[in-house]
C-alpha cells in the first residue's frame, strides 16, 4: 500500500464543514465538523484515484517523485 498525501482546504458554515482537494479537481466531500469532513475526504480520495486507474486501464502510466 502507498501514503500519498495531499492538501486540502476545509470551508466552515452553519450547515457544518466542506472540503475539497484542489489537485483532484471535483474530489470534494463535508462533515459535520473537521474529523468528520477530514475521514470523509479521504474515502472520497480514495475512490476518485480507483476511478482514474479504471479509466486508464492499458494506458502507459507512471509516478514521478517530487520535493517541495
Amino acid at each position: 500500500m502507498r501514503v500519498l498525501r495531499y492538501k486540502v482546504v476545509l470551508t466552515h458554515s452553519e450547515e457544518g464543514v466542506s472540503i475539497s482537494c484542489p489537485a483532484l479537481p471535483g474530489c470534494w466531500s463535508q462533515g459535520a465538523d473537521d474529523a468528520e469532513a477530514l475521514e470523509n475526504i479521504a474515502d472520497a480520495i480514495k475512490e476518485y484515484l480507483a476511478a482514474l486507474e479504471d479509466m486508464h486501464q492499458g494506458e502507459d502510466i507512471r509516478e514521478v517523485e517530487v520535493a517541495v
